[in-house]
Order: structure tokens, then C-alpha cells, then sequence
């Protein structure tokens, strides 16, 4: 009887017209259509295995998933459309990969080993940057020999040019690992420096940039790591810089550099002339540049990210070889760490501007470009809110009715697990303050001065040659070596 009833079975379902994507019900659904259209976009990708003229690696500091998904749904919302289904650029890029960003000693990482994973292809301590896991924080000593051969090293040796681009200073740990090695990532000027390690030999990150680095175009902030305690700012005069040796690195660096251009501010910045061939050092702030919102307000005028981006390409496609430039949205980080969910987002799709200017610039059958996140943050997106929803918001449910706490209260779309934005007592009331200002602090649950990092993976995304190596899951520090074989193609 069984055997009866599975054979009936089975000739029905061979019996049956053939299914395929167009003759499925759904085949007419707009959902449906779009993917399909995704998916031909996909299978018309094609891997390119040419040598690498050019690299650019794009890295959106603390740009956790919950960073781009929220960033995504603010920047479709801000431009009035439909903030959820919002292609980015970054989202565009054809290949991508997951990424783990633990350190050689920690769960959760800074900004200073993993910075020195992508740009040495090795995993390190925390608060370490440009030296390997032998090296013991603070231990000039120890970080003897230690020292790593970074991309930028890597590019110089094939006569390619380099840059580095940031939103921060540029001694601060993210730039710092594309030119320094040093056991103490605060190290970012002398004055930071125990006499003890200086007479063991320990250089600061400021003097490595000047001394050692020969990056043919630095552009960021950090203006009084270079300065002395004597020097005056340009732009506040009444602010002095932080070095006690006595040394004007900026002066150092013209001297080293006669055919060179330092420049802090806008005028400087517009002045200069892209086919010029000499090095241009950018120092546009005296500690790390300005919010991207708070940027038309600085006294002396300073570039956005995608405007430097695009100053720096000009200037570097001109060098015969190629080159490798690095370029950090540093900023998005710092706004997480003072809990300000929106100023992070609002750095995140200028770092979406710049992406969009480099690809625009660029020639991507010769051009890798990567953008991936040092490291993560502890942002949630939680609640159930309805589509369209404002990501600022408080959450309203798909039948409009506000979603309420325990506690009676409203609650926001987004908030933090730990930080400033931690209440003493009962929590404030939402629906009392507006949340969608970009100064609004969100809420967090654990007190502390400083949000921290978060330790899950990052996302990788890339378009250009080889990029097609990038998938799945994948260490921190493949980065590295998927952009050198990118630039000197080898078998394994």
C-alpha cells in the first residue's frame, strides 16, 4: 500500500510542468525581479588577475556591520527615499568577506594591531603598532628587531609612490601603522615618552613620520605632535604645540623636502598644484580634524575626507609606477566612543563619498580598491521598528503605535551596550528631548567615560584586480597579502 502510494507520488511530480524563476508564482513581484537582476549583475562579474597598478585601501574606523546598515538606512533617509533598501557605494562592491579582527593577546581589539594586521599581514598585541607579538607594550627593549615591513614599504621597494589620508591625527594608531613601529601607540610625540625608553633608542610616531616614512602625500591632523612647546599654532595662536626637544617637525620636514609643500589649512590645500611632483605633507588641525558637520565652521578651513581623497589621487597618478595609498575615516570612531550614534553614521556616508570619488577617479581594470573597518563598535539596532522608520528615532511598530519599555518609556532604534550614554537611576524619557539631533547622545547600558570597541567580525568589500580572493571568512591579516599579490601577482 505504501509502495503504491509512493509510486502515485512520484509520476505526479513527473508529471508536472517544469518550475522555473519565470513561471513561479511570484515571479512578477517586484522583490522578486530585483534580485533576479542582482543575480545577473553578479554572474556578469568577471575575476581580474592582471597586475595591480594601484592600491587603495579605504578603512572606516569602528565601521562595525551595524555601523554600514545603520549608516546605509540614515543616508537613504536623509536623501528622502527609502533608507532600508538604499544601495551604497560600499555596498556595491562586488566581493566581500567577513572579517576576524581579535589581537595576538585579546578578544577585542584597538585600533594599533589591527591597523598593523592590514597593513603587515601579522597579528599583534593591543596598544602595539608596527612590531610583532614578541614586542611587550612599553618595552622599547623588547621591540628591538621586532620591527615589521609595512604595504607602504612594500610599495616603495616596487617604485611605486604612497599616501596616507585621515580624518585624525596623523600619528594616531590607524595612520601610524602604515609608517611607524613603535611598543606604545601614545607615543605620538616626545613628551609621551619615559626618559628610559628614549635612551634605549624609542623614536615617537611624530619624528618616524619626518624621519623615515618618505610618504610622498600625508594628509590628516595632529598639528602639535609636530609643533614645540614654544611654537605657536597658526590657526589659535594662543595654543602651543606638545614636543619639549626643541624640534619644529614641520619646519624639519620642509628642510628634508625642499621641493615640497606643507600646507594647515583650506588656501593651502586649494593652492596646490596637482602636477607638481614634489611630497605635500597636510596638517589641517592641531588634534584630529573636524566632524564632517562641524567642518564648514573651522576657523582656518580645512578638506572633507572625499575632497582629500581626490587631491591625493590627482597628485599620485602621476608617478609612472603607481602607487598605494591608504585613506581613514577615522572620525567614525571617536563619535562612537562619546556615544554619538549620529555624527558615526554622518562620517560613514562621507566615507561613502569618498569611496565614490576614488572609484570615479580611478581606471578598475588596473585598481584595487579595498574598504574594510579596523575594528567594530558596540552599536545595536534593536526593536522591531516599522519600515521608514527614522533610524534616529524611537521605535514606532508596523501599526504605528510607539514601542514602549518595561518602564512605560519610549526607546531609540539605536543605543550602545556600554558608555557615557549610561544612566544613573531611571532612564530619561526619550520623548522628551529630540533624538534625531546629531548631537543627541544615545543611550547605553554598562557606565563608562568611553564606549569600547565591539569584537565581532567586519566586513571586507572590494572591487578591482584580484579582488575575487576576498570571501568568506577570513583573517584580519589576509588583507595585507591579498593586496601585495594584487600588486606583484605569484602563485602561492
Amino acid at each position: 500500500m505504501l509502495k503504491s502510494a509512493a509510486s502515485v507520488l512520484v509520476l505526479s511530480l513527473l508529471a508536472a510542468p517544469a518550475v522555473s524563476a519565470q513561471t513561479v508564482p511570484q515571479s512578477q513581484d517586484s522583490y522578486f525581479q530585483a534580485a533576479r537582476a542582482e543575480l545577473a549583475t553578479r554572474m556578469a562579474v568577471q575575476p581580474n588577475t592582471h597586475r595591480a597598478r594601484n592600491v587603495i585601501l579605504f578603512i572606516g574606523d569602528g565601521m562595525g556591520i551595524n555601523t554600514l546598515t545603520a549608516a546605509r538606512i540614515y543616508q537613504g533617509q536623509q536623501a528622502g527615499g527609502d533608507g532600508e533598501s538604499t544601495v551604497t557605494t560600499i555596498d556595491s562592491l562586488p566581493y566581500s568577506a567577513l572579517v576576524r579582527t581579535y589581537a595576538h593577546d585579546a578578544q577585542v581589539s584597538d585600533s594599533a594591531p589591527t591597523a598593523t594586521a592590514l597593513m603587515s599581514g601579522i597579528k599583534t598585541r593591543n596598544d602595539v603598532i608596527g612590531v610583532n607579538q614578541n614586542a611587550r607594550v612599553s618595552d622599547c627593549a623588547s621591540a628591538r628587531g621586532t620591527e615589521t615591513a609595512t604595504l607602504l614599504d612594500f610599495a616603495r621597494s616596487s617604485g611605486r609612490a604612497t599616501g596616507v589620508v585621515s580624518t585624525a591625527r596623523l600619528t594616531h594608531a590607524t595612520p601610524a601603522a602604515t609608517y611607524a613601529h613603535t611598543p606604545n601607540r601614545d607615543w605620538e610625540n616626545d613628551s609621551e615618552i619615559p626618559a628610559e625608553a628614549k635612551a634605549e633608542g624609542c623614536i615617537d610616531i611624530a619624528r618616524q613620520l619626518v624621519e623615515g616614512a618618505s610618504i610622498d602625500v600625508a594628509m590628516g591632523g595632529g598639528r602639535a605632535q609636530f609643533l614645540t612647546t614654544t611654537t605657536a599654532d597658526p590657526e589659535d595662536p594662543e595654543r602651543r604645540g606638545f614636543r619639549t626637544d626643541g624640534q619644529d617637525l614641520t619646519q624639519a620636514w620642509q628642510a628634508r623636502h625642499p621641493d615640497g609643500r606643507y600646507i594647515w589649512n583650506r588656501a593651502g590645500f586649494d593652492a596646490i598644484d596637482p602636477a607638481q611632483t614634489g611630497p605635500v605633507l597636510g596638517l589641517f588641525e592641531r588634534d584630529h580634524m573636524e566632524f564632517e558637520v562641524q567642518r564648514a565652521a573651522d576657523a582656518g578651513g580645512e578638506p572633507s575626507l572625499s575632497e582629500m581623497t581626490a587631491k591625493a589621487i590627482r597628485l599620485l597618478q602621476a608617478r609612472p609606477e603607481g602607487y598605494v595609498l591608504v585613506i581613514e575615516a577615522g572620525r567614525i570612531d571617536h563619535a562612537h566612543h562619546i556615544g554619538l550614534a549620529g555624527i558615526a553614521l554622518d562620517e560613514t556616508v562621507e566615507l561613502n563619498r569618498a569611496v565614490r570619488t576614488a572609484l570615479d577617479a580611478v581606471d578598475l581594470s588596473d585598481t584595487l580598491v579595498v574598504v574594510t573597518a579596523d575594528h567594530s563598535h558596540n552599536l545595536s539596532i534593536v526593536g522591531y521598528p516599522r519600515r521608514g522608520n527614522p533610524i534616529l528615532g524611537t521605535v514606532v511598530d508596523v501599526d504605528g503605535v510607539p514601542m514602549l519599555g518595561t518602564d512605560g518609556k519610549p526607546y531609540t532604534t539605536l543605543s550602545y551596550a556600554n558608555g557615557p550614554g549610561a544612566e544613573d537611576g531611571a532612564r530619561v524619557d526619550p520623548s522628551t528631548v529630540d533624538t534625531r539631533r546629531l548631537d543627541y547622545e544615545q543611550p547605553a547600558l554598562v557606565p563608562l567615560r568611553s564606549a569600547s570597541h565591539g569584537g565581532e567580525d567586519v566586513a571586507v568589500k572590494a572591487i578591482g584586480p584580484w579582488a575575487h580572493l576576498f570571501g568568506g571568512t577570513i583573517e584580519q591579516n589576509l588583507i595585507y597579502h591579498i593586496m601585495v599579490q594584487a600588486l606583484e601577482p605569484a602563485q602561492p
